[in-house]
């Protein structure tokens, strides 16, 4: 039987940039540096980062867990956003996340991601089966 696993995660953008202007680390804490590469090259990068940001938020809670579960120091640096040609997002998992990803028997993995005025906004959506490892 198929599992769906799902997150949403909204991202205030303006609190976002505040953040990251206050804490010089706080981006290549969060992101890969394919990720900063990406975002530095846009026009607005904390659009971009803000968005990603929502996806891998909204991936861990579609994986079961959450930013203050103890353990999951570099979970965030595990979960990579990159990008189609077209610009379609996509989402891949490493390290501890991919471990918990084949522990649900994930198959499968979708991310959509959107802007609007100083919002971003990401759902992911994973794809399981239900049961036992073989």
């Amino acid at each position: 039987m198929i599992q769906i696993h799902q997150g949403i995660d909204i991202v205030d953008v303006r609190k976002f940039k505040k953040i990251s202007l206050r804490n010089k680390q706080f981006i290549s804490d969060i992101f890969t540096q394919k990720e900063q590469e990406y975002c530095l090259s846009r026009k607005d990068p904390y659009v971009h980062f803000a968005g990603r940001f929502a996806a891998k938020e909204a991936c861990m809670k579609a994986l079961g867990w959450g930013l203050s579960i103890t353990g999951i120091d570099n979970m965030l640096l595990e979960i990579e956003i990159s990008q189609e040609p077209s610009g379609q997002p996509l989402l891949f998992l490493s390290g501890w996340a991919l471990k918990i990803g084949r522990k649900k028997r994930i198959h499968q993995y979708t991310v959509s991601i959107s802007h609007a005025g100083h919002t971003a906004i990401a759902m992911v959506i994973l794809v399981g089966t239900e049961g036992k490892k073989p």
